[in-house]
């Protein structure tokens, strides 16, 4: 039982943090589009996402205003994040490219979303599904402690 409630508060994490990237990256897409916002500023307004993913922003903007190496913070920072390899890649590929120009962080940007939607959606398809199995298995172990009390 005690695995069971860690699986589901990791899996909660999980999603949660997703979801905070995902609002905070579309965010930043946008202010980079329309308002073109210094990248300092640009992380601090994406770190009010809150939870994990705004502690990410927050680590990286302070290291931005700092003058320290961005791209390299950056990876460090969303190694700690609670995601699989495939979306720490994603998100280590978009670090990259915050000394490029407007297009490529843009274009970085969209393809990182596109990861972590991806994987989101993934999560969610699972999650339905293993929900049904414990469904089944704790009420297979219901009835089984009930015949054996029998």
């Amino acid at each position: 039982l005690m695995t069971v409630l860690l699986q589901l508060r990791e899996r909660r994490r999980t999603r949660t943090a997703l979801a905070e990237l995902l609002s905070a990256l579309r965010r930043m897409g946008e202010e980079i589009r329309i308002a073109r916002t210094p990248l300092p500023d640009l992380l601090e307004r994406a770190a009010d996402c809150g939870g994990e993913a705004g502690e990410f922003f927050r680590a990286v903007a302070d290291s931005a205003r700092r003058g320290e190496d961005v791209p390299a913070v950056w990876r460090v920072e969303a190694a700690c994040l609670p995601l699989g390899e495939e979306e720490r890649r994603a998100l280590g590929e978009l670090g990259v490219r915050f000394g490029g120009d407007e297009e490529s962080l843009c274009s970085a940007i969209a393809l990182a979303c596109a990861v972590l939607q991806r994987h989101g959606e993934e999560e969610e398809r699972r999650r339905g599904m293993e929900e049904k199995r414990s469904a089944a298995l704790w009420g297979s172990a219901g009835a089984l402690a009930v015949i054996l009390l029998i």
